[in-house]
């Protein structure tokens, strides 16, 4: 898989850009705040129908102007794809593949894999744990469109009883059986999405740990723990006794939505004890796990997107990941970069091609082959 080219109109600081790309390395070159990592988030757009960054669409709107417009020409597994992403103020985002409109947007997802390594990344393993239940149900969602849909009825579930919840507090009043029907739900859903989570773990850890192996070069054990109030055998009963609580707090405190995976080295938690040089090793790990397990369930190699890794990451770790582009186990990688000899100098090294682009002034001032 990988995309043959990208047309921008009025998104974020570009009025309007056509790009033609390398169906392996391509690199933006640029100075802070040129644009380089909009691009990456454009091709984000086209994947998975939302910004990698900042959730309200509205916001990706040039200044000034009243929508903006992504196209996107893809080859996947010998078939022609043409992404189109449209999104008015006011009015609801609109996806089509092929000329043709989605009637929910949630079917895109999963159709193009695309995995991403920013620096934002480190809250997946420094912040709580909504952070890690987003980066796997992002990933799980990718993989299996039945996880997402079962997420999406969860949320509206939960949405509505929250709602109920804070009614029923204000009015000083509790009605269960207008809650009965959202409970009976909520713990139906809540073990349908545990079994899939635990089911994906297994399957994840295996590529996670050799990963982790080869890049720290260490010998000390690590694992992701999924610890989840629905594996305790009282579950049911814990949920509808925590009523009272629910209704003095105003939503709900028991469920699949308090989820956490432990992250561990050695039986220690990496975020309370894990050096800087520990966590990078995790971090990356990870997703390259997610890169080789979209791989081996889709059967085509996901786009690899780098936003200014270079910066957060020591030689070593860098030199993996380049080793791995010189083995061509990656698809189509696109890297964004404020050093442009750096880059170069890594992909010369390793005699890849590569495309670069010089971003600057809200428009692409060079394009080079190497």
């Amino acid at each position: 898989m990988y995309l043959k080219n990208l047309k921008l109109i009025q998104f974020k600081n570009f009025q309007a850009l056509d790009l033609v790309f390398n169906q392996g390395v391509n690199c933006f070159f640029g100075s802070n705040g040129a644009g380089k990592t909009n691009l990456l988030d454009a091709i984000h757009y086209l994947c998975l129908t939302k910004s990698a960054f900042i959730p309200t669409d509205s916001h990706h709107i040039k200044h000034g102007e009243a929508f903006f417009t992504i196209k996107g020409e893809f080859e996947l597994k010998e078939k022609e794809l043409g992404i189109n992403c449209f999104f008015e103020g006011g009015r609801k985002k609109r996806i089509e593949v092929n000329g043709k409109p989605y009637t929910k947007l949630s079917d895109h997802i999963g159709l193009l894999p695309l995995v991403i390594i920013a620096p934002d990344d480190t809250e997946i393993i420094n912040g709580g744990s909504e952070e890690r239940r987003k980066f796997f149900d992002s990933m799980i969602c990718q993989a299996d469109q039945n996880y997402l849909h079962l997420l999406i009825r969860y949320q509206q579930n939960l949405k509505q009883r929250n709602a109920l919840l804070k009614r029923f507090a204000e009015e000083k009043r509790l009605d269960k059986l207008q809650l009965a029907p959202y409970d009976e739900q909520l713990l139906k859903l809540s073990k349908e999405i545990n079994r899939t989570r635990h089911a994906f773990l297994s399957q994840f850890l295996i590529h996670f740990q050799t990963h982790y192996a080869s890049i720290s070069g260490s010998k000390e054990m690590v694992n992701i723990e999924y610890q989840s109030q629905v594996d305790k055998e009282s579950f049911d009963l814990d949920f509808i006794n925590n009523l009272n609580k629910d209704l003095l707090l105003k939503r709900t405190g028991f469920g699949t939505h308090k989820d956490d995976f432990n992250f561990t080295f050695d039986g220690q938690q990496i975020k309370k004890f894990g050096s800087q040089g520990q966590k990078k090793s995790f971090l990356i790990s990870l997703k390259l796990a997610q890169f080789y397990i979209f791989k081996e369930i889709k059967g085509t190699k996901p786009i690899l997107l780098l936003d200014d890794i270079f910066d957060k990451l020591d030689d070593f770790r860098i030199h993996h990941l380049i080793r791995a582009v010189a083995n061509k186990e990656f698809g189509q990688l696109f890297i964004s970069d404020t050093r442009p000899e750096r880059s170069k100098e890594i992909l010369t090294r390793i005699t890849a091609d590569y495309k670069s682009f010089t971003i600057a002034n809200n428009t692409v001032l060079e394009v080079e082959k190497g």
